[in-house]
């Protein structure tokens, strides 16, 4: 059964940092695009980020580009997303993604999702 699995959430003031982390069982990265989507209260998920299985190709939304990175270890089957320079409107529920074939702006559109964790940025 394959899982993802996010951490590293919590709370943070406008400016500072915090970094994401998803751990994956049952090899799921293995040869996949995987990617980070957000959700805001009373909005839709979000696009934030997706990689390549060979990293060399990342994609972000506008607004966090610049701010945010998105980063894999392959070998221990774990994704990152550094988010520096936070905003208050980057407070949501983060998700971690992750599909052998699939790479975009369709949060349903990988097969394999994380439960989320909650990012709040104060003012």
């Amino acid at each position: 059964q394959v899982q993802l699995v996010e951490s590293g959430g919590g709370l943070a003031q406008a400016g500072g940092s915090l970094r994401l982390s998803c751990a994956a069982s049952g090899r799921a990265l293995v040869g996949s695009v995987m990617g980070w989507f957000r959700q805001a209260p009373g909005k839709e998920h979000e696009f934030v980020a997706d990689m390549n299985w060979s990293g060399y190709a990342t994609t972000y939304a506008d607004s966090v580009e610049g701010r945010f990175t998105i980063s894999r270890d392959n070998v221990n089957d774990t994704i990152y997303l550094q988010m520096d320079n936070l905003k208050p409107e980057d407070t949501g529920v983060y998700y971690c993604v992750s599909d052998r074939f699939y790479g975009g702006p369709d949060y349903f559109g990988y097969s394999y999702r994380g439960r989320g964790t909650q990012v709040t940025v104060s003012s």
